[in-house]
């Protein structure tokens, strides 16, 4: 059988192979599997990954606790080897990255005014399975991040039930700072550093973490993310500052808090602190302000099928980034249209997607292909895509992510107390 480490790998002069793929499949890409591992985190083990794989990029670099969905990001790694976060189309027995194809393509495959906007496909998400909570950290705005030539980094989670038949050790998230908490007391716990547990958590407070739900995370928020299995909607991005010493009896590297900021800022107390979005941090009804929970499209159960959103909302004013789930019911068929590309994986099921297979997995080897990720065009998005489940007896179900102002009609953040099913 094809593996990935079986293909041809192409670097440039990509167009005639994409273009010849999306005729063939209905204006689709497939993608192969993108992993990820983080050095300071401990696999959660339900990405299906196989469990003699999880160190497969080998133990100084960490557990396997991430998998990209189409992305051209690359994953912000010490000692990360070169393509590492960047997702690969897969043509016969060939592949090449989604990057170079859009790159070549641009908005035939992103849509121009993407394209146009950002000269690249600027989201990506990805799988975030960890056995236990990670550090309290927050990902700096545009602004912050744009001091070190990088990107800000907003995001979103949604906790989907088909990755989450267990908890693992803390399902639970701590989010921002208790109202009333001051920046002189933030400052203490980062002079407290190396004196073991700096306290941060102290000044937060923890929400339960429940399969089908989410929330939508602006930059400079300040999160310890529980050990649910997140599907993580984002920008293009992957900075990030640590603000927690120590986790789980883990110490957390001071390296890891200032990575993203200036040089010359990295012992400067006050001007970490400022980089908090104190008023988001505080906010008395954080909850109300970024809680999500899967809102219809519309009610089309007599046809077999349900379409929902389950990342929207809009962070400072913009819509960054949403996303859909699609359920549909055992020997049903149904056409979607939408407004823009995705970036789409199978959590559940078998079927098809206009001509291409769509197939679940139950287990994956490090270097095995699946048939479960797939990158839509905007125009094949657009003429409307049709999913056939091919299963008598379960449901196939996919998530797919958008990129930004791509769905002025999504609901906005609260609708899912409107909800009539």
């Amino acid at each position: 059988m094809n593996t990935v480490n079986s293909l041809k790998t192409l670097t440039g002069n990509v167009r005639s192979r994409v273009e010849g793929a999306l005729a063939e499949s209905g204006g689709l890409l497939r993608l192969a599997p993108c992993w990820v591992p983080r050095s300071f985190l401990q696999p959660g083990k339900r990405l299906k990954l196989h469990p003699d794989d999880l160190y497969a990029f080998g133990l100084n670099r960490g557990g396997i606790d991430e998998r990209w969905f189409a992305s051209t990001t690359p994953a912000a790694n010490e000692g990360r080897v070169p393509d590492e976060g960047l997702s690969y189309v897969v043509v016969g027995s060939e592949r090449f990255t989604l990057a170079d194809a859009v790159a070549e393509l641009g908005g035939q495959l992103i849509g121009n005014a993407i394209w146009n906007k950002y000269n690249r496909w600027p989201v990506y998400s990805k799988f975030f399975d960890n056995m236990g909570p990670i550090p309290h950290h927050m990902h700096q705005s545009q602004a912050q991040a744009k001091l070190v030539g990088q990107e800000g980094k907003p995001e979103s989670y949604y906790f989907p039930p088909q990755h989450n038949n267990t908890g693992n050790n803390f399902p639970y998230t701590f989010m921002g700072l208790e109202p009333g908490t001051t920046k002189a007391q933030v400052r203490k716990c980062l002079e407290n550093w190396n004196k073991g547990d700096n306290g941060i958590l102290d000044l937060s407070r923890a929400y339960r973490l429940k399969p089908g739900s989410g929330w939508l995370i602006g930059p400079g928020i300040l999160h310890a993310p529980g050990s649910l299995c997140t599907y993580e909607p984002q920008w293009g991005s992957d900075v990030f500052g640590m603000y927690q010493s120590l986790v789980e009896g883990r110490e957390v590297p001071w390296k890891l808090l200032v990575k993203d900021m200036p040089v010359e800022r990295h012992h400067d107390l006050d001007f970490i602190v400022d980089q908090l979005d104190w008023e988001m941090n505080v906010d008395p009804q954080y909850k109300d302000n970024h809680y999500l929970e899967p809102v219809p499209v519309a009610d089309t159960r007599s046809e077999g099928f349900v379409d929902r959103w389950i990342v929207y909302g809009k962070i400072h004013g913009e819509q960054l980034f949403t996303a859909k789930e699609l359920t549909v019911e055992p020997g049903a068929k149904c056409t979607i249209r939408d407004n823009g590309a995705y970036g789409l994986i199978t959590v559940q099921g078998s079927g098809r997607m206009n001509k291409l297979e769509l197939d679940c997995p139950k287990l994956i080897r490090f270097h095995e292909l699946t048939r479960d990720e797939v990158f839509c065009t905007e125009t094949a998005a657009r003429a409307g895509v049709t999913f056939e489940n091919t299963s008598e007896v379960e449901p196939l179900v996919v998530l797919r992510y958008f990129g930004p102002d791509v769905n002025p009609e999504a609901p906005a953040m609260g609708a899912y107390r409107q909800n009539q099913f």
